[in-house]
This record gives structure tokens, sequence and C-alpha cells, in this order.
């Protein structure tokens, strides 16, 4: 049997030999920062992400992951790479992070099997699991916890040597380990940088982040139309949104260092919008599948690249956009619509007049009519 020290000390540095940048130790303990996501959770904050909600009680200890857990062993991989590409006519941006050409999940999760199998061989009485964001675990405590970094007022974790350009990931594991020191200091000090920064005001407070208003989530998670007093913030964002981290100081001292799985590919940095109208559901799944554009699906995709082209306003995305108001699916025809309207061409009006006449949906009809309202 393995030390608690002996047991960390291997753990960790095949952690490092399979790419992770960081590995801490925590106990697995109560979450002390319960409080907080219940009042979260209470206002409404987490928007459409109801499992939130469903699954509430299961985020107070990791044991609602794996109940024979006693330590957790919470890891960074690194993800910044290169500078995005500057902007482009009819194109969208992407947050860095699936810039690559595969899903992170997929990733890491070949890594963790990894890493679980490597534990096993250490002992034969070690149980481990490894998770990356879908089970209810909260992984930002943890990572303070075992002394990665500090909670920034972006709600990100940042460390003073690799910035927040880093997905977290945890390894729950049966037996005791050699625990790292909590990170308890404070180094946002009295920059607001990131809450100045946001386009949509979705910081209600350092370290309280609105969902409902925050860009990364309305074109990820959010599967209803979007708030249309939102929509001109959202600028030519795509999928995610760097911005709070791309103004936070921690991020201009790191180098890249991010997996070459996470280079941009030429097709993801930027993305071109008008074509996306031309995918059908088949080609847009041989083309994302693999990717983290698949999350929101085709059309969460080209709701949001309308919402891009409208924000352009570019007169050389109508003949896409006319495709896109007459798509089969109602999210995808409102958003076009929008886009449409906010363009105002001749030839743009003109279909609009065209859909009116044939449209079902009264969803659509109020996106053409320009009477839609965000519940």
């Amino acid at each position: 049997m393995l030390s608690p020290s002996e047991l960390t000390q291997s753990l960790k540095s095949e952690a490092r030999r399979l790419g992770f940048a960081h590995a801490g130790c925590s106990p697995a303990a109560d979450v002390v920062t319960m409080p907080h996501l219940n009042n979260w959770l209470d206002a409404g904050m987490n928007g459409e992400m109801e499992y939130m909600q469903t699954r509430r009680d299961a985020y107070r200890h990791p044991r609602s992951v794996m109940e024979s857990v006693v330590s957790v062993l919470v890891l960074a991989l690194p993800y910044q790479t290169t500078a995005p590409v500057t902007e482009q006519p009819l194109s969208g941006r992407i947050a860095r992070y699936a810039w690559g050409t595969s899903d992170y999940h997929d990733v890491i999760h070949k890594r963790l099997k990894q890493l679980c199998k490597f534990a096993q061989t250490l002992d034969d009485d070690v149980v481990t699991r490894g998770v990356v964001d879908t089970a209810p675990l909260l992984e930002r405590e943890f990572a303070q916890k075992s002394g990665m970094g500090w909670a920034a007022k972006n709600t990100m974790v940042i460390n003073r040597e690799i910035g927040s350009y880093f997905f977290l990931a945890a390894l729950l594991i049966n037996q005791p380990l050699e625990y790292d020191d909590p990170f308890v200091a404070d180094h946002c000090g009295t920059c607001t940088a990131c809450l100045d920064a946001c386009p949509t005001d979705a910081f209600v407070s350092p370290r309280v982040l609105d969902a409902n208003k925050c860009i990364s989530y309305l074109t990820i998670e959010h599967r209803s139309p979007i708030d249309v007093e939102l929509r001109p913030q959202m600028g030519d964002w795509i999928l995610g949104c760097d911005i709070c981290q791309e103004v936070c100081p921690w991020n201009r001292k790191p180098e890249p260092m991010g997996e070459t799985v996470f280079e941009p590919q030429e097709q993801f940095n930027p993305l071109s919008l008008v074509e996306l109208f031309d995918l059908t559901d088949d080609a847009f799944r041989t083309r994302f599948r693999k990717t983290p554009l698949w999350r929101p699906k085709r059309r969460g995709i080209l709701r949001n690249a309308a919402i891009a082209l409208g924000n352009e306003a570019n007169p050389d995305a109508v003949t896409a956009l006319c495709k896109g108001l007459n798509d089969g699916e109602p999210l995808v025809r409102g958003a076009s619509a929008w886009a449409l309207r906010q363009i105002n061409s001749p030839v743009g009006k003109e279909q609009l007049q065209l859909r009116e006449s044939v449209e079902g949906d009264k969803y659509v009809l109020s996106e053409i009519r320009g009477t839609y309202r965000s519940m």
C-alpha cells in the first residue's frame, strides 16, 4: 500500500506526463459556496440550464458523484494557443477553446481514463472516477482548495502562471492524498476590467454572473430566441465569448501552451457565416459532429450566425439570410427575419413580405413584423 505522499506524487507525475499543466489535491468535503449557489439558482440566473435546479443538492459534496470518494485531484489543461485572427467581413468569432478539431470533453475524458487506469495499477484497492464539467461537481471551488488559483471577478479560476485559459477536470479517488494548501489570496485587487468590458452587463456584481445575459451561455446553452435587447451587444460571437478573459491582465503574461489539438483551424478562426446556410442537417453533422459547435446543434449555430450578420448589416449577407428565412427551423427563420430587418435592403424587404404571406409560426411572424418581445 502506497503512502498518501507516494500516491499523490505518482498521480501528479502521471498527470503531467498526460499534458495537464497543474495538479492539486483537496480533501472531498462539503462545498462552502453552497449558499452562493442557492442564491444564484433562486434568482434564476441559471437561465434555461434547468438541470442545475433539479440536481441542486448533488453539488453539496463530491460523494454525489462517487460515493466512496475521499480526495479530489484537480487538473488544469491549457488551451491558449495563438492570437485570434482580426475581424473579417461576413464571419463570426468562436471562443478560443473551440478553435481545434476536437471537443475538449473527448480529449480530456481520454486522458482521464488513462490516469484512472494508471491509478489502479498502483494499488488494487484504488477506486477512481474522472469528471470534466458534466457531473455535479463545483470544480472551481475545489481548484481553489487545491491551491490552483483564485476565483476571479469574472467567475473564472486564475492561476498566476497560466492565467485562465485552461479547462478544469478532476479525478475523484477513494484514498487519502497529500493535500495542497488552499489558495487564499485574491490577486484581482481593484481591477474591474472584466466587469467593465462585458457588452451585455452580465455581471451583477464581482463573481456573480447572470447567465441570462452572458454571450457564452446565449450562444451555446440557450435554446430559445435570444432577447432582442441583447442581440446588438452580441457582436459577431457565434459560439462562446472570450471578452472577459481577453482584457484580464493575468492573461497577457502566459505564453501560448495549449495542446496541438486546440490549435486554430482556418475554417473556425474566424468562421465564414454565409456558407452555413447551405448546410443541411446531415452536412452540418458531418462537418461539426466532433467539435464544440455540435453542442448548440445546427439550429442554434444558424440562429447565432443570423444575429451576427444582422449586427454587421452587410448587404452581401442578404442572399444567405433569405435562405435562413425559408429554413425548416422556426428559430432560424425568426433570427434571419430579424437580421434582414437590420440590413433593410429592397430584396430583403420583398422576401420578408413573401415569407409573411405563407408563414404559420406565430413567433416567426412576430420577428418578421418587428413585434417580437422576449418573455
